[in-house]
């Protein structure tokens, strides 16, 4: 059962941040995530969501060498090919995996102009050591699935070791 992790961060920059730097733990087999996504709302006010995964393209990308296999073997590789790649690319634009993008616009639309969130599914941590990695970080903590005391740990860390300055922005309305 994975974890649903939510954390607000005081500008556009700072959740893509961490989000490399838990894509780095993940190669270190210190993390496993199933999703991890960022939500940036620009000082316009306008939210974009930007995924770790672009299921669209990966749709294309496989369903362009099925469709060029079975066109082989129907002696039209190029037709196959081509419709195999847009069949693909319908099937990953409708695929949604992960942490579902209505949550996540919503949860972005509570966001101050000009500040981020970071949003992770979580399937096993190990919590001393990742933490250490994204507590210079700071954060706000928005959602979790964790216990209540999980949760107040996490944002103790966050508050305690995060980069400080001399008024805590106010990250959520």
């Amino acid at each position: 059962m994975s974890d649903l992790i939510a954390i607000a961060y005081e500008d556009e920059f700072k959740a893509e941040e961490v989000r490399l730097i838990l894509a780095k733990l993940q190669k270190e087999h210190l993390i496993e995530m199933e999703d991890a996504a960022v939500v940036v709302k620009d000082a316009s006010g306008k939210v974009k969501l930007k995924q770790a995964v672009n299921l669209t393209a990966a749709g294309a990308v496989s369903g362009g060498f099925w469709g060029l296999l079975i066109g082989t073997l129907f002696l039209v590789p190029l037709v196959g090919a081509a419709v195999g790649a847009s069949t693909g690319a319908i099937s990953g634009a409708l695929s949604d995996i992960g942490v579902d993008d209505d949550f996540m616009r919503e949860l972005g639309a509570s966001l101050l102009a000009g500040t981020s969130a970071l949003f992770v599914l979580v399937r096993q941590v190990t919590p001393d050591k990742v933490l250490e990695e994204i507590a210079p970080y700071g954060g706000k903590v928005l959602r979790t699935s964790l216990t209540k005391d999980k949760e107040a740990e996490l944002q103790e860390v966050l508050s305690s070791r995060g980069i400080k300055t001399n008024a805590e922005p106010e990250i959520v309305k």
